[in-house]
């Protein structure tokens, strides 16, 4: 996921900053990239179109989204939501696995943590380039989330 685009670029890049991947780019399968205590997956697994995936594709796409986090979860200790829509998605998944979600709901804030249960939830901009070439979101910024999951216990996850 994410390998060969401009967003790969940066999360990739962040992930070997922080020392949870062996390189610092993805190209293509092939490429050698290890990740470190890390699994990158995604809320919905097709392109949609103008890149903006919609509740339909989301919800369409939750049992594959479920079934990946069945067969992890037990090893995960944090996720890394990148984006709003990651988080949205991200914390329904979590409710239908019978986490308990905290009320009132939490919403997206970059940088925020939720605790789940055993897990903590962190909420990221998304790496894309309307968001790194506008300055919404820095490689520190991406580093910091990065880093903070990566040292509140188990590994990282993400769902976009």
């Amino acid at each position: 996921m994410f390998t060969g685009d401009r967003s790969g670029d940066w999360l990739y890049a962040s992930l070997h900053r922080v020392g949870l991947a062996t390189q610092a780019a993805s190209v293509d399968a092939q490429d050698g990239l290890q990740l470190i205590d890390t699994r990158v997956t995604a809320a919905v697994r097709c392109a949609p179109p103008e890149n903006k995936p919609t509740t339909v594709e989301r919800d369409t796409c939750s049992p594959w989204l479920d079934a990946e986090f069945s067969l992890v979860s037990r090893h995960i200790g944090s996720i890394v939501a990148l984006g709003s829509f990651a988080f949205t998605a991200t914390l329904a998944m979590l409710s239908r696995a019978g986490y308990e979600i905290p009320r009132p709901r939490p919403r997206f804030g970059h940088g925020e943590e939720v605790p789940v249960g055993p897990l903590t939830l962190f909420a990221c901009y998304h790496p894309s380039q309307q968001n790194t070439f506008t300055g919404k979101l820095t490689e520190p910024m991406l580093d910091d989330v990065l880093r903070r999951a990566a040292r509140s216990g188990g590994s990282v996850g993400q769902a976009e």
